[in-house]
């Protein structure tokens, strides 16, 4: 498939100088890198490079110990992970996390919370202002469930759901907060071939919504199918970026991926 080309000069998110210590461990070092609004961007990198480290840092989870961050332009150091999310920013995780007894719709109408503007008094008084917004609530992650080919599971318990089925709920419930970016953290851990396939297309589906991808993944195939630029991390530290046609041929990438001293 394709990629599009991103617009010239904007930026969606930019990491300078990025470090992150525990204790005597420098589990992210001195990392920069820019995700071009519109992009695809891949980070990828052996088992223990810092790529979930990252992550966390970016979404909040984490506090950076030395460098910036910034998203939209703004800063976001010692921002709150929900402060973050309401400015635009989405996730999903390696190990997939929904709420047991909850229908794959309900899931999904929990990422609109933080778009919600009905407060607790007005739910429990249940106004026609609460009944209107919930009705557009759920109509929206309705939506959001058929353009990722599971609207017939909506009543399902979502844990009781396939894994890739899970996957989608997670990805649905991510684009219900209407982020400008998504982080989406191993989507394909643990799919099998046509699976993966299929996340392929939803990522690239989402990119065509206008939403900008960071993503951390392990299949290769995937990354260099789908990704517009890719970041690749060892050590904590940025060992390369470019696109992934010339990722592909970079001596160094190889080494680290075919050598002794560690492995995907």
């Amino acid at each position: 498939m394709s990629p599009k080309t991103s617009p010239a000069n904007e930026t969606m998110l930019e990491l300078s100088g990025v470090h992150k210590r525990f204790g005597g461990l420098h589990a992210v070092n001195d990392v920069s890198f820019k995700v071009p609004t519109g992009s695809i961007k891949a980070l990828i990198g052996p088992n223990g490079a810092g790529k979930t480290t990252l992550f966390n840092l970016i979404a909040g989870n984490l506090p950076v110990s030395e460098g910036s961050i910034h998203f939209c332009g703004q800063s976001i150091e010692g921002q709150k992970t929900y402060e973050i999310a309401r400015m635009g920013m989405a996730r999903t995780f390696q190990n997939i996390k929904l709420f047991h007894g909850m229908s794959a719709l309900e899931c999904v109408m929990v990422g609109r919370h933080s778009r919600s503007r009905s407060g607790f008094f007005a739910g429990m008084l249940s106004l026609p202002t609460t009944w209107k917004e919930e009705k557009a609530i759920r109509a929206r992650s309705m939506e959001l469930l058929d353009l990722l080919g599971i609207a017939d599971l909506a009543d399902t318990e979502a844990t009781s759901l396939a894994f890739g089925q899970q996957r989608a709920v997670e990805m649905a419930r991510a684009l219900a907060l209407e982020p400008k970016l998504i982080l989406l953290d191993e989507p394909a851990a643990g799919l099998n071939i046509y699976e993966t396939a299929e996340v392929a297309r939803l990522i690239s589906a989402i990119r065509d919504m206008g939403i900008t991808v960071l993503l951390v993944e392990h299949d290769m195939s995937l990354v260099m199918d789908i990704s517009d630029e890719i970041v690749v991390l060892s050590f904590g530290s940025k060992l390369a970026e470019d696109t992934p046609a010339n990722i592909q041929q970079n001596e160094e990438v190889i080494k680290i991926y075919l050598g002794e001293d560690e492995t995907v």
